[in-house]
């Protein structure tokens, strides 16, 4: 190769990324690299998902195979920030159970506690739990910026008997409470916000904040960020990294680490001939290193219940679309492997609001290849009576006083095979990818890829199974802990 070096080259600038990049560079002699394909400016008003909608120039809109016949358009991040710089800025960590359950060392409760700390500043509970320096606000929706529908939400829950749960940044029993969010005052504060901007006040005034002109910024102390570059492909002498390939030329790495997310970065590895050798064979790859990249995957299988609520006044113009949650128990999981999300605002003006009805703890069948991503959702009998059990607790919440449901129709809702019929027909994603690259059987808990060297992942895709509860929190801690293992490059 012929071109720049860097020390370390960070390819995506997510969550993880911009975490990991940033930390990186604390070190003042490691120059570090950080790639973002997409463009600098996110999309900061939280009150809108407009940025997910397929379509939308900063979201990848990835197409995939929920179920056989079932496609839908993932939403993923194209900006610096990644999925953190257009999502609904839900903020809530991993399940002890998720934690010990992966057997991960490095990555149990009580090993990572110190990492979500870290990086995280929560405006509401102070306790050696909760961070009170780290670069992301944490904040429950309070006063005004309590949506009308929010406590109609917990009454209902309670008179069905389902516990609180104060705070579900605390490790403990799963129940109704509000949401955690990495948003203050109506503004989403991405990763790329917390761990770049907030850090080098430089970044305000730069291209990095504006998709145009000159992308290329250095920030000092040896972190290096490049807007609008996608990476093409890495660069392997052997099975060791030596750096990637871009548009504009090759950059040389002493390490590589794919951040990219669970969709592009396993694609990436496929791409450089790495990973399951009939997969790669029958898309004309030349097999470098076979291994199980892709295969296994788990993401949060979800449908939309449609509502009328009793409460039709407009939430403060400044409220998260997401302020209260019940995670639930369906008979199976004491950590609870239900989630019932509520959305303040509709989908479309003058339509209903929605409660959305996901399996949060689903059997990891996802198969990903390099031109498909099939999910191979509800497979199993078990996920299915799973997800059928949270519509049917949505539809309870209403009658308890939420709102009126527009559809299931009762003679849907009480029937499984009927009840099964409309899941299928309104299906969807929470696009919360993990484990396409999964610790154990690509990567091993240092986060490098088997068999190779200088070549590392930190993103969800390492992940053994998705997180019971969203995984932006956890995509951060995951950023932080990778920042503090042993780097030779």
């Amino acid at each position: 190769m012929s071109g720049e070096r860097f020390d370390v080259v960070v390819v995506g600038g997510g969550s993880a990324g911009c975490v990991l990049a940033a930390r990186l560079a604390e070190e003042p002699s490691r120059r570090v690299l950080l790639l973002e394909a997409g463009p600098g400016t996110g999309f900061p008003d939280v009150s809108s998902l407009a940025a997910t909608v397929p379509g939308h120039p900063l979201n990848w809109g990835y197409e995939a195979e929920l179920a056989r016949g079932v496609h839908a358009v993932l939403p993923r991040g194209r900006v610096l920030g990644g999925s953190s710089a257009i999502n609904g800025a839900y903020f809530v960590r991993a399940t002890r159970a998720d934690l010990d359950g992966w057997g991960v060392p490095g990555l149990s409760y009580a090993e990572a506690l110190p990492f979500y700390v870290r990086s995280e500043h929560d405006l509401d509970f102070s306790s050696p739990e909760h961070g009170d320096a780290g670069p992301v606000p944490v904040r429950r929706p309070a006063g005004a910026l309590t949506a009308p529908t929010t406590e109609p939400f917990l009454a209902a829950a309670a008179a069905l008997g389902f516990p609180p749960e104060e705070d579900k940044n605390a490790g403990g029993p799963p129940g109704a409470g509000l949401v955690p969010s990495n948003a203050v005052d109506g503004v989403r504060i991405s990763a790329a916000d917390a761990y770049l901007r907030a850090q080098h006040a430089e970044m305000r005034t730069s291209a990095v904040l504006r998709p145009a002109d000159d992308a290329h910024v250095h920030l000092g102390g040896g972190l290096t960020v490049r807007t609008d570059t996608p990476v093409t492909g890495i660069e392997l002498d052997r099975l060791r990294a030596v750096g990637v390939r871009t548009a504009s030329g090759p950059i040389e790495a002493g390490e590589v680490v794919l951040a990219a997310g669970a969709l592009a970065t396993p694609r990436l590895l496929m791409r450089a001939g790495i990973g399951p050798g009939d997969a790669l064979r029958e898309a004309g790859i030349r097999v470098r290193h076979d291994l199980p990249v892709g295969i296994g995957f788990s993401d949060h299988p979800a449908v939309f219940l449609p509502f009328r609520p009793h409460e039709t006044a407009e939430p403060h113009p400044h409220a998260v679309t997401a302020q209260v949650a019940l995670h639930v128990d369906s008979g199976a999981d004491p950590a609870g492997d239900l989630e019932l999300l509520l959305f303040t605002r509709p989908f479309t003006p003058g339509g209903p609001l929605h409660l959305m009805c996901a399996l949060q703890r689903p059997e990891r069948s996802g198969l990903l290849t390099p031109s498909t991503t099939q999910h191979r959702y509800l497979r199993t009998e078990a996920d299915r009576r799973r997800l059928r059990a949270a519509v049917r607790i949505a539809a309870d919440l209403l009658r308890a006083g939420l709102g009126t449901r527009v559809e299931p129709e009762g003679w849907v809702l009480g029937n499984d095979t009927r009840l099964d019929g409309w899941i299928r027909d309104h299906l969807t994603s929470s696009s919360h990818l993990s484990g396409t690259a999964a610790i154990g059987p690509v990567c091993d808990p240092e986060l490098r890829v088997r068999g190779t060297q200088g070549l590392r992942v930190v993103d969800t895709s390492v992940f053994p199974a998705v997180p019971r509860r969203g995984p932006a929190a956890s995509a951060i801690m995951l950023g932080e802990r990778a920042a503090t293992l042993r780097w030779d490059g």
